[in-house]
């Protein structure tokens, strides 16, 4: 998803979205409206989603409030989430954060290998296929840290710590697109 739900509000003006940009929790919010949230909170410090507390590390506006850039009050809100993401884009919080973070940032990934139109570093999508195809060829191998023949069910933990390790993975190299993406000033 590209853009707000149909028929949303953001949840600090109760307005209609003015160049909304998402959160790393999944929320839509206007551009402005969350920097303000984040200016009047702690500007020292990330700032915590309105809507489910959760500390805010990475904002992606959307490509309608993109192609926007050249009227000037676009291009100061635009620069405002650019500072925040160079502030707190490359932040994880261990692996708690991580885990919270990995829902909207591999449905992001996934939308944007889809989508002929996006452009996404050939080293990035390289990456991402072998990390797949490496954890998928670990998971159907017979060779196994802890062997499914000796353990039945147990076995398993070994193929599930791997696909979980090549998600945190590929989540965060998309991560440092996102926030290279929309944390520059050269856009």
């Amino acid at each position: 998803m590209d853009g707000p739900p149909e028929n949303d509000v953001c949840s600090v003006c109760h307005s209609n979205f003015h160049l909304p940009c998402q959160a790393n929790c999944s929320h839509w919010f206007c551009g402005s409206c969350i920097l303000q949230v984040w200016n009047h909170a702690a500007a020292l410090h990330p700032c915590r989603c309105p809507l489910c507390r959760r500390e805010i590390t990475l904002l992606v506006p959307s490509e309608a409030a993109s192609r926007q850039r050249n009227r000037d009050d676009v291009a100061e809100i635009l620069q405002g989430i650019q500072r925040y993401n160079r502030l707190y884009g490359e932040r994880s919080n261990g692996l708690f954060q991580r885990m919270q973070d990995l829902p909207f940032l591999l449905k992001r990934l996934l939308r944007d290998i889809m989508d002929p139109q996006r452009s996404l570093p050939l080293v990035l999508r390289t990456r991402v296929y072998l990390a797949v195809i490496g954890s998928a060829l670990y998971v159907i191998s017979p060779v196994d840290i802890i062997p499914e023949a000796l353990l039945g069910i147990l076995g398993f933990v070994d193929d599930l710590i791997i696909i979980f390790i090549c998600f945190l993975h590929v989540a965060a190299l998309y991560r440092a697109v996102l926030v290279s993406r929309h944390g520059d000033s050269q856009h």
